[in-house]
């Protein structure tokens, strides 16, 4: 039972969100309360600030309509919690983990704290097996491994909203023996697949955008969304993702089954740190955003994992814009510094055309190594992303010389490295639809084809003769 303390005629001010109250009883940081007027229903809040004569309360819900006179707070005794039970998947809750579709509450066996710890070090495996996204330039040469935390680079106005859902909808497991598994089946057992979609701080169009596409692919069978709108209060922000990973450390480590948790937009979470941050009068740091916000991050990318003796993973695929398309910006800067590799989508492919617009020279998994190759994909994946690496490489110096020089100008060899780079970004980067990781190895096998044989030095002489070397003519 939750022990129920009221508070009457304490309150002293709103600023925006947060209410401020006079301290004349103990409670604890990150306790939830209930703010109740007249008879409205109940306003959800938790306590963000504590001295010792005043308690600030952060308001998750609208403050309009509240005014001090007659103003309620009741102290629920014990932290922000969510229920979890087996009916997860298939479900729509808004930020606060409350049904949106229209359903029942969950049957939750258990209530858990929503700022759980992040895994214990001690406790932690190294991330293995590959998640097959049906994007050839992650699944093949920027690969994510179950258990990992890579996130997207973007930049306001490209398609990365279409890329996470596309990516929701696509993601699965390999089995043995390479093929993809099946995402999902009636009832859970352990190593099935799922997905926690996040959507934070988006508008109602995509909001219904991203409920529609999943619903439409039968992808919500085995997906639960928690969609945050850009019109619910900034403090709601804040909460959304620590909502959606206690449900995918559920799904994980008490049903076993292995979790992507897509969360999308982070710029918009650290937005709204922000201008929470602003409201508490807290010293600023870089560009305004508070001084903690590494360790704030932290506590979320870091809840991503392997863990000894667990059946299930968690891995995550965090969306960010870069504000004016600025990589070393605090947001993207701090991300980088946490997790394990970037995506990074590219404007310039993008006003050509190019889908997914993802820029492979900056991009980088750290974990690729640990989940593919002889056990877990193809033998020949690692070799082959490696040469496709330092051929476009070298395909983007040849493009500078050229602007210098003219193509005329380059030797041979040069001018065909010139040729690949554009057919590396048409016919590999570039697709119509998911592939699977077959078909994105021989995309990458396809472009290769036409480059000098002594010139692909990643790549051995048994490769080549394999996969490159032209049929004898009869």
């Amino acid at each position: 039972m939750w022990a129920e303390l009221s508070v009457q005629g304490t309150a002293q001010r709103i600023d925006g969100p947060l209410l401020f109250l006079r301290r004349n009883l103990e409670v604890s940081l990150g306790e939830a309360v209930e703010v109740l007027i007249d008879d409205e229903r109940p306003r959800i809040g938790r306590v963000t600030s504590l001295d010792e004569q005043t308690i600030v309360v952060e308001v998750l819900e609208s403050t309009q309509g509240l005014s001090l006179a007659g103003l309620r707070v009741r102290f629920r005794g014990e932290p922000m919690r969510f229920g979890v039970g087996p009916g997860l998947l298939g479900r729509v809750f808004n930020g606060m983990g409350q049904p949106a579709d229209g359903g029942p509450p969950v049957a939750a066996l258990e209530w858990r704290r929503i700022d759980a710890r992040t895994l214990n070090p001690a406790r932690r495996a190294l991330p293995r097996d590959f998640i097959e996204t049906g994007v050839s330039a992650i699944d093949l040469t920027n690969s994510l491994i179950r258990g990992q935390k890579l996130p997207i680079f973007s930049s306001g106005g490209l398609p990365h909203d279409r890329l996470a859902i596309e990516i929701a909808r696509h993601a699965r497991l390999r089995d043995a023996q390479g093929s993809g598994a099946a995402a999902s089946r009636a009832g859970s057992s352990a190593g099935e697949f799922a997905i926690v979609f996040v959507g934070i701080g988006v508008s109602h169009d995509s909001a219904e955008n991203f409920r529609r596409a999943m619903e439409d692919s039968g992808a919500l069978g085995h997906t639960a969304m928690f969609l945050n709108l850009a019109s619910e209060p900034s403090p709601q922000r804040l909460l959304t993702p620590r909502v959606a990973l206690t449900a995918a450390e559920y799904l994980a480590f008490d049903e076993g089954r292995h979790v992507l948790v897509i969360l999308t937009d982070m710029t918009n979470y650290c937005e709204a740190l922000r201008e929470v941050s602003a409201r508490h009068g807290e010293i600023p740091s870089r560009k305004g955003y508070p001084g903690y916000m590494y360790s704030d991050l932290a506590t979320i990318y870091e809840r991503a994992g392997a863990a000894r003796g667990a059946a299930g993973t968690v891995t995550q695929l965090p969306v960010l814009t870069m504000p004016a398309d600025d990589i070393s910006h605090p947001i993207p800067d701090l991300t980088g510094y946490i997790t394990e590799g970037q995506i990074v989508l590219d404007r310039e492919l993008d006003r050509r055309g190019i889908y997914p617009p993802v820029r492979v020279l900056p991009s980088l998994s750290r974990l690729m190594d640990a989940g593919t190759g002889e056990g877990f994909t193809d033998p020949d994946h690692p070799a082959l992303a490696h040469q496709l690496f330092a051929a476009y490489a070298r395909a983007i110096r040849m493009r500078v010389l050229a602007s210098v020089m003219g193509e005329q100008g380059l030797p041979e060899a040069d001018r065909r490295f010139l040729a690949f780079g554009t057919r590396f970004e048409e016919e590999f980067a570039h697709q119509k639809s998911a592939r699977t990781l077959e078909e994105s190895m021989e995309a990458g096998w396809s472009v290769l084809r036409g480059l000098p044989a002594n010139e692909l030095t990643r790549l051995s002489n048994a490769q080549i003769q394999r996969h490159l070397a032209e049929p004898e003519r009869a």
